[in-house]
């Protein structure tokens, strides 16, 4: 926040046009009340949240009296909460925040308390603590300063000059390992308040009119983001989870149908297909004779038979001979287990290259290769990384998979065969260790720039109740 070192005179009416730069309001009317000692500020949905050291407050903000259509959502950090008495005598207990009050070019710090005002003709209340020393009260006139318009909250300029606010973000995991621990770190850094969830202990409200999540006997409270770590075991229920937060309205770094879609290989594999983007010949069958037609559509052995919802290379197996293909599905058949059959690309020499794709760049990329003995590259199973250099080709492929199977952080895994690359894997809950160690890069950084880009505060339409106040 910023003062005027040399201050001009001003004078204000009952009523004047003035701006919260802090909270991304260019265009408020205030009513000038010299008998109150304290200015308040029309919210709704007030909320605190973060550390106790450190609370912050997250509230809803309607600019234009009559348009409960039109919402601005603000963060600040709370100063106070305070007791105060209203005109008709009513007591309240407020949260109390420090922002920046501009008027004509000058502009100086205010206290603001956060209450309710619907109903009232002014959003904004401006009390004696904020009236500095030179400015004069003529109560007789009012917008004595320049006049600003409400047409500002619906121009792009609008959005591109929101301030950056904190965050309230959720991170779905099971859990406490690198990646979840980095997300933690690199988002409180950045001032977010970040808040582990156990998926499993969620349960969710299914109704047409208030959809919750509910966690521990409680809801939970309104996210700015969820950061889905839905482990193989959870699928359905983690996705279960993540699309109640997408019913809500809560922007989820990856959506419940991507996660699904990326889990079941076969599904996978068909939207790759229909995307016509570069994979290894695969083939799925369920009648036990099929296996002899199921070998030769991949192109014969050597074959890798993979269950459909494998992860970090486990059931996944190379039969480097017919006869022992046919033995591998047979017995994956007497397991009534989901799998397919697909051609192994011997030209990769047991290396793949996972690129990892945040919102549609591919950010980072590694090698990885099999460990003595082993055609799985994971670096769960004993293989190592390297860094690489991908190609523009190879780039392409990673951000055309990633974006056909909806994800905004994706490990798309290419193998390099003679016909170029092929997509082995899309992995919709990526490890960071690996790859923020090889390539340098600080990942959890890059998906938090991406988060808030997404979640920025904008207008929020909510829906057209009334006509839009005149400037006047």
């Amino acid at each position: 926040m910023t003062t005027t070192p040399s201050p001009q005179q001003l004078q204000f009416g009952w009523e004047e046009w003035l701006s919260l730069p802090d909270l991304g309001l260019p265009a408020i009317k205030a009513k000038v009340d010299t008998g109150a000692r304290t200015s308040a500020l029309h919210a709704t949905d007030i909320e605190s949240f973060g550390s106790s050291d450190a609370p912050q407050v997250r509230f809803m903000v309607h600019p234009i009296p009559g348009r409960e259509d039109l919402v601005i959502p603000c963060s600040a950090p709370i100063i106070d909460r305070r007791e105060v008495t209203s005109s008709n005598g009513e007591a309240e207990m407020r949260f109390v925040i420090a922002t920046t009050m501009a008027v004509n070019g000058q502009s100086w710090p205010v206290e603001l308390t956060l209450t309710d005002r619907r109903g009232m003709a002014s959003h904004m209340l401006l009390g004696r603590q904020a009236l500095l020393d030179h400015i004069t009260i003529m109560a007789t006139d009012r917008f004595l300063q320049p006049q600003l318009s409400y047409d500002v909250y619906h121009s792009k300029a609008m959005r591109e000059a929101a301030p950056k606010r904190a965050l309230r973000i959720a991170v779905l995991s099971r859990e406490n390992n690198y990646s979840t621990r980095r997300l933690v770190e690199e988002g409180e850094a950045r001032g977010h308040t970040v808040e582990v969830i156990d998926t499993t202990r969620c349960y969710i409200a299914i109704n047409a009119l208030m959809p919750e999540v509910h966690y521990d006997g409680k809801r939970l409270p309104r996210y700015d983001a969820v950061i889905p770590r839905i482990g193989a075991s959870i699928t359905q229920y983690g996705a279960a989870v993540v699309r109640q937060f997408e019913t809500i309205g809560t922007f989820c770094v990856n959506g419940s149908s991507g996660i699904i879609a990326s889990r079941d290989k076969l599904h996978a594999h068909q939207v790759l297909a229909r995307h016509k983007i570069g994979m290894p010949a695969t083939a799925f069958a369920s009648s036990p004779k099929d296996t002899g037609n199921l070998i030769q559509l991949v192109g014969n052995a050597p074959l890798i038979v993979k269950l459909l919802e494998s992860t970090q290379g486990k059931g996944v197996v190379l039969a480097e001979t017919r006869k022992a293909a046919e033995s591998v599905i047979s017995a994956f058949r007497g397991l009534k287990a989901n799998f397919l059959v697909q051609h192994f690309v011997k030209e990769a020499a047991g290396e793949d290259i996972r690129c990892l794709v945040i919102g549609s760049k591919v950010v980072a990329a590694m090698k990885r290769s099999g460990a003595d003995g082993d055609f799985r590259s994971n670096l769960h199973q004993g293989g190592s990384a390297s860094k690489v250099r991908i190609s523009k080709e190879e780039r392409e492929t990673a951000q055309r998979a990633a974006k056909a199977l909806g994800l905004n952080m994706a490990g798309v895994d290419l193998l390099r065969s003679e016909n170029g690359p092929k997509v082995l894997e899309v992995n919709s809950s990526p490890g960071f260790e690996g790859i923020e160690t090889i390539s340098g890069k600080n990942i959890a950084e890059l998906l938090y720039q991406e988060i808030e880009r997404r979640a920025r505060p904008a207008p929020v339409r909510r829906r057209r109740t009334a006509k839009s106040e005149s400037d006047s």
